[in-house]
């Protein structure tokens, strides 16, 4: 009896689609003002979580004295997303990260693009699976 449950345990992950999508990005040169704007940033990343179709269950910001730095971390229902600022750099680092087929992270990417007009970006998506694969795309 005990050998049938592991067995069906079994089935039951090798059946579950095992897969992500990972963007990781450096924007560089950013609007100094955007990066400052800690309530609108907030806004504007929960907005592209959702724009990514991503579903937003909570989020912790703060924010660094005395370069204005800012970090926000957003958990979501299929993983997370997050920003780390430094206004002082001009720059920021990217993350955004989503388990399963359904979530766009060029979406997310490019709400956070026009809202910080970097004027330099490097940016990849990993896809996470059996093997870590990176997706090249480019901006809309």
């Amino acid at each position: 009896m005990e050998i049938e449950n592991i067995n069906k345990k079994n089935k039951e992950i090798l059946s579950y689609d095992f897969f992500g999508k990972h963007l990781l990005a450096n924007y560089i040169d950013c609007s100094f003002e955007a990066l400052i704007d800690f309530k609108k940033l907030e806004e504007v990343i929960k907005k592209g979580c959702i724009a990514a179709k991503a579903t937003v269950l909570d989020y912790k910001s703060q924010i660094f004295q005395p370069n204005n730095g800012f970090s926000m971390i957003v958990l979501l229902s299929e993983s997370h997303a997050s920003i780390h600022t430094y206004p002082e750099h001009k720059s920021c680092f990217i993350d955004f990260f989503t388990c399963g087929t359904t979530c766009q992270p060029q979406n997310f990417n490019d709400i956070l693009q026009n809202f910080l007009k970097p004027k330099v970006i490097k940016q990849k998506i990993f896809l996470r699976e059996n093997q870590i694969e990176e997706e090249h795309f480019q901006r809309k």
